[in-house]
């Protein structure tokens, strides 16, 4: 059967965690499934780009298994969330590996945290950036953010973070130490997060229903 919402599979993600979560907050209204097949991904209602560890292979493996195509396309006509990495690789670029080329959908890049990052007390803070950290809306009103509060802490992992070049596409910001992070982006059908939503309890999964049922 044609899964409603497909995940993604270019052999570089969270896959099940994801579509466990997915699931869970479709309560049986839309199907959720994971694939490869460009046609299964084309024919969907709406798509997840989820992403985990270097963008350079992330990148490399979407070129190897020929899905940048499809991804272009969908990034042009349904609702879609990337998720962490997902995020990165829709930026025009990335720091990391010395300089990746992503895809380029939105504008800005991918910035590393450094090695020496501190607090305002002069506090070595770590990197990666992991655990549960403030998430603060610039655009509450969006649907994806409909039911989560001012503050609401979500889980991150990653050393890299976005910066967007177009502040209107900004709608969640992170404090990482000196570090004012993009936690979320928006624009038109596209939607991108650097927190994994799938292990953020109640906030992510509210996030991930408002996704589901998103008329952008």
């Amino acid at each position: 059967m044609q899964p409603s919402v497909v995940i993604i599979d270019y052999g570089m993600g969270n896959l099940h965690s994801a579509h466990k979560a997915l699931e869970k907050m479709a309560d049986g209204q839309k199907s959720v499934g994971i694939s490869s097949d460009p046609e299964v991904i084309r024919q969907a209602e709406r798509v997840v780009l989820p992403g985990v560890g270097a963008i350079r292979d992330c990148m490399a493996e979407m070129a190897h298994t020929g899905l940048i195509p499809v991804i272009r396309e969908c990034l042009n006509n349904k609702p879609f969330l990337g998720i962490c990495v997902g995020f990165q690789a829709l930026m025009q670029m990335s720091e990391e590996n010395g300089g990746i080329d992503c895809l380029g959908h939105f504008q800005g890049q991918v910035n590393y945290f450094g090695e020496h990052l501190t607090n305002a007390q002069g506090e070595r803070l770590k990197v990666p950036h992991m655990g549960w950290s403030q998430v603060f809306a610039k655009q509450a009103e969006h649907p994806l953010w409909q039911g989560i509060a001012p503050g609401e802490r979500f889980y991150f992992v990653h050393s890299y973070y976005v910066q967007m070049q177009q502040a209107q596409q900004v709608l969640a910001t992170c404090d990482y130490g000196p570090v004012c992070l993009h936690a979320a982006a928006a624009q038109d059908n596209v939607a991108a997060v650097q927190f994994h939503p799938e292990k953020s309890a109640n906030a992510g999964l509210k996030l991930l229903q408002n996704f589901l049922f998103w008329k952008p």
